[in-house]
């Protein structure tokens, strides 16, 4: 729903307000009926409170500025609670002429065809712009059209309870104005209070009925998060701003983060389409963290790689071991430098007195163009890989070998197939030991990359 056409019906109010308003006035005058001279300030009240209602339409449609970080929303609370001031005030000024008509005796009024046609007219007038009034109030969550469509439905109530007066009236019984004047004050009253209460409740930023518990089971039990330690809810207009601040272990990768926060944000906008939604994530450590754990979430906030991660105790003292991986053009000292860095924040997390050693190994990080290696040179390798693979009686369907050839040196990639039984500790120790055989043959093999896999899951493929 457009801007334009909320403002389309309020302008439409302003016009039939006024013109409630001139024609009740005329036939309040010249019946003498209070009951219509309460439904002609009644109307009044409802054109100054259309006015109001336009003006603050206008300005609640306009974005979020630099002062107003939340839009202008809440310019349509302000103006619906200005105009429940209103219908009170019109309240007490019915009550206050009807009172003193009832004490003061009978008095003279005229019922005309005329007075009770405006009456009728009213009401028509009445229904249909509350009901436009309303319709386009839900479809914009707009306070103040809302309230606007409360004075109409008030009007037109209170209207027909006049129009009762009138035939009382013409019946022959004068005090039935009066009588119906109260009537229509308690309308008036009513629908001032159920306004006023749901404009206090968006003005004191109170949550929708039932939001805040649907919305916290929602996050909780979403997997990955730990606990929820902040919601806040704030309506505004049709937005209800949602603020989410959820508390994640620190060892969760970065990529998970974001997902989780996405997912999250998703959910909340399945319940609430109008939602504006901000999820914080907090880290936390968490009492089951291993050594392995926090010295590698330490390198991965330093954006350093690390393998061959050893962890000792020695003595009752902490030995952790690592090989740390820098460009490999990288000048030492600066090396040096990022290693030194990382021992120190180990020691930071887990004490002083543990001892840290780091081993500084290069890893490219540029693109290497390659080609496969020399076919006599691929030979021998493959030759030599072979002897060695069959000196272990474990190790079985030699497959997939690729010999390349770099700048860095020798490539040798392979597949070998051990029984599922295997530990890894076992399958990485025969590796090892052919992975040397290799190099100690041609020193300018620079890495041998062995996939080892179960038997029967055999992977031909490249």
């Amino acid at each position: 729903m457009s801007s334009s056409e909320k403002q389309r019906v309020v302008v439409l109010s302003v016009f039939a307000s006024l013109g409630l308003t001139i024609t009740k006035f005329a036939a309040g005058l010249a019946t003498g009926s209070l009951g219509i001279l309460s439904e002609a300030i009644h109307s009044l009240i409802d054109f100054g409170a259309t006015i109001i209602t336009w003006f603050a339409v206008r300005w609640s449609d306009q974005p979020p500025d630099e002062e107003h970080h939340y839009g202008h929303a809440k310019v349509e609370s302000v103006a619906a609670l200005i105009e429940t001031g209103l219908l009170f005030l019109t309240t007490g000024w019915i009550v206050y002429e009807a009172v003193k008509r009832l004490m003061g005796g009978e008095q003279h009024i005229d019922v005309t065809w005329w007075a009770i046609a405006v009456i009728g007219g009213s009401i028509l007038v009445d229904f249909s712009r509350a009901r436009a009034l309303s319709r386009v109030a839900r479809e914009t969550s707009s306070e103040a059209l809302e309230a606007d469509a409360l004075h109409f439905s008030s009007d037109m109530w209170s209207s027909a309870v006049v129009l009762l007066g009138l035939v009382a009236v013409w019946l022959g019984f004068p005090m039935a104005d009066a009588g119906a004047a109260i009537v229509v004050s308690f309308f008036v009253g009513l629908a001032g209070w159920r306004l006023g209460k749901r404009t206090l409740a968006t003005l004191l930023d109170t949550a929708p009925a039932g939001a805040t518990a649907e919305l916290r089971g929602l996050i909780e039990h979403t997997s990955g998060v730990l606990n929820l330690s902040s919601l806040r809810l704030r309506p505004a207009g049709p937005t209800l701003f949602t603020s989410a601040v959820v508390e994640v272990p620190r060892t969760m990768p970065v990529d998970d983060i974001v997902k989780l926060k996405d997912m999250l944000t998703e959910k909340i906008i399945q319940k609430f389409p109008s939602a504006d939604v901000t999820v914080t994530v907090n880290p936390v450590t968490l009492d089951d963290e291993t050594v392995f754990q926090r010295v590698m979430l330490i390198a991965s906030r330093r954006n350093l790689a690390i393998h061959h991660l050893t962890v000792q105790e020695i003595k009752g003292q902490l030995a952790v071991s690592f090989d740390l991986e820098v460009d490999g053009l990288m000048p030492l000292v600066e090396a040096h430098e990022h290693a030194t860095q990382l021992e120190d924040a180990i020691r930071s997390e887990l004490g002083p007195g543990v001892e840290v050693e780091s081993h500084i190994e290069p890893q490219p990080e540029r693109l290497l163009t390659g080609d496969d290696a020399p076919t006599k040179t691929a030979k021998a390798i493959i030759t030599l890989l072979t002897a060695l693979a069959k000196k272990h009686p474990r190790l079985s369907e030699l497959h997939n070998i690729r010999i390349r050839e770099n700048d860095q040196g020798l490539f040798v990639h392979y597949h070998c197939s051990f029984a599922p039984s295997e530990t890894v500790d076992d399958v990485h120790s025969i590796v090892d030991q052919i992975e040397n055989g290799l190099q100690g043959k041609f020193p300018t093999i620079r890495r041998v990359i062995a996939h080892a896999e179960p038997i029967g899951r055999v992977r031909h493929g490249i």
